[in-house]
């Protein structure tokens, strides 16, 4: 990973200075604030086990009833074939439909099937940022390649109730018929990508797509595909999105994904 980094900041460097010698265009800058309603699934896999055990959790919501708070905007600088890009959002999703599938008593998981009423809810933010090249700057098909990282900042808990105790392998432990945790993870990543437009015709229509994949604290990718419509000075665009995140399944975030259209307008200046 650090390897390709290494050599894309070569190759990007090596094209500015072959390009040093041009006049430079001005900056052009745009502001993306936009709404994505994702439905979050997933495994949680509190831990380290306590005396009397921890549990992995399944978590699928449906956004239009679990999802209370959200923020989110992009925004990019572009001069010449480079640019920079930066997207943020913030997620409050609550009671969440869930089940405890097995209980962690410190190396022996016991699967558990006597859920009863199991809610977990999630806040976070997760912060991207980047730097691209233009490799295909022009219509039909502009393409950028890129690098950069990704941080996210997750916080989950889970209310469970039982319709029985579970017991651990040997009978010293017990989990409790009901309870609550939480706990928080930070992952970075670093990432690479392409993302662009492809123009249909000469007319103002064009799908935007994106797509990167990124390691660190485990693994991520992030795809988007959708239309969009071009004004005189403002873009607005419908895609579906989808974000991944997977940490392993001795973390927290066993994996978790977000995925759903989102609706957005792009303000250029």
């Amino acid at each position: 990973m650090v390897l390709l980094v290494l050599i894309t900041a070569f190759i990007f460097t090596g094209t500015a200075q072959a390009q040093s010698a041009a006049p430079a265009s001005p900056w052009r800058f745009s502001i993306t604030p936009y709404l994505w309603l994702p439905n979050m699934s997933g495994t949680l896999n509190y831990g380290p086990p306590p005396a009397n055990g921890s549990p992995s959790v399944e978590v699928d919501n449906n956004p239009l009833e679990s999802l209370e708070a959200a923020l989110l905007i992009s925004g990019e600088a572009r001069r010449d074939r480079w640019s920079v890009f930066t997207d943020f959002i913030y997620l409050n999703f609550s009671n969440d439909s869930s089940s405890v599938k097995s209980i962690n008593f410190g190396g022996s998981a016991v699967s558990s099937s006597a859920n009863v009423s199991t809610q977990s809810s999630l806040r976070g933010a997760v912060w991207t940022l980047g730097t691209g090249y233009a490799v295909l700057p022009a219509k039909p098909l502009a393409l950028d390649v890129f690098g950069g990282l990704r941080y996210a900042g997750l916080e989950p808990s889970t209310d469970w109730q039982l319709s029985t105790t579970v017991t651990g392998p040997g009978g010293g432990q017990t989990f409790p018929q009901a309870g609550s945790i939480s706990q928080r993870t930070d992952l970075w990543n670093g990432i690479i990508g392409v993302r662009g437009l492809y123009w249909l015709g000469d007319s103002k229509w064009s799908i935007p797509y994106y797509l990167d994949v990124g390691t660190g604290s485990g693994w991520t990718w992030q795809g988007m595909l959708g239309i969009a419509y071009s004004f005189d000075w403002i873009d607005v665009k419908l895609v579906y999105r989808h974000l991944y995140f997977d940490q392993g399944s001795d973390n927290l975030i066993q994996d978790m994904r977000f995925s759903g259209p989102a609706l957005g307008a792009t303000f250029r200046f």
